[in-house]
């Protein structure tokens, strides 16, 4: 016969959590012997271990009271049911688990793949790292809100950066972004930008231009992120509003009676 101490010593709990299972109705508590001590024998252990393991898969006690009492094939099947449930629970887990080993590698966290590589590409180019990060968190939301949409807009992305002088404006304004919004190098871009800009809708349309297709509210997140990121980005955009264009995330042409005289200050995309 074992003490009380004993059976929750060889059943693996505490003698509290012994005493909680007498006052829940899952284990029986005996009379106490001549000596004033509870006594259990071997058959307690096997229930307590029972309780225990049930308890410890997170199944409720009530729960638990209704399974020690229940048949074989009911009692096997509560078991395959929890063993489910347990799995799923695992899968879960390790879901997380990846998603928190992926902190580690930053971009991968929320982009898919091929937007990682795309990055990682930009880099190689020589773009600068506050630009990459610009580009990396508006992938972000777009990832988020479209994601059947990211190999076309990718593959856009890609044809774009595959031009060199497309590259040389990324690195130009990588120069001027530690400068002041007074910068002559911006003034510059702006006129590259336009002139390039120009040539591109006159060569294969103004709807190859402006053809993102993005939600405005979601344009307007993407141009808070970018011109928060990089305040240079937001003088370049009224430069070239000046210059006939405009937009960060959605380019397009400016109204002719909308672009002002150049030079003079115009309202930005988000004003």
């Amino acid at each position: 016969m074992l003490t009380i101490g004993e059976l929750a010593s060889y059943a693996g709990v505490t003698v509290r959590a012994v005493r909680h299972y007498h006052a829940k109705g899952l284990l029986p508590e005996p009379e106490r012997d001549h000596s004033g001590y509870r006594r259990y024998g071997a058959e307690a252990v096997v229930e307590l271990i029972r309780i225990r393991t049930l308890a410890e898969a997170g199944v409720p006690l009530a729960r638990v009271r209704e399974l020690l009492r229940a048949g074989e094939e009911e009692f096997a099947a509560a078991v395959a049911e929890i063993d489910q449930r347990l799995r799923a629970e695992i899968r879960e887990r390790q879901r997380h688990r990846e998603r928190i080993a992926r902190l580690a590698a930053g971009d991968s966290l929320a982009l898919p793949p091929e937007v990682v590589e795309f990055l990682d590409r930009l880099r190689a180019l020589g773009v600068d790292e506050r630009i990459v990060r610009v580009e990396r968190d508006g992938w972000i939301p777009l990832a988020a809100h479209a994601p059947e949409r990211v190999p076309e807009w990718l593959a856009r992305k890609r044809e774009q950066i595959a031009d060199p002088r497309f590259i040389g404006f990324y690195r130009t304004l990588g120069r001027a972004l530690d400068r002041a919004d007074g910068d002559p190098r911006l003034d510059g871009l702006a006129d590259e930008l336009a002139v390039y800009l120009t040539g591109m809708a006159e060569e294969r349309g103004e709807d190859y231009i402006d053809d993102a297709e993005i939600d405005p509210p979601l344009v307007r997140v993407m141009d808070t992120l970018a011109f928060d990121t990089m305040p240079s980005a937001r003088r370049l955009i009224e430069l070239l509003r000046q210059r006939g264009w405009t937009g960060w995330t959605k380019v397009g042409r400016v109204d002719r009676g909308a672009a002002g005289p150049r030079g003079a200050r115009q309202k930005g995309p988000d004003e």
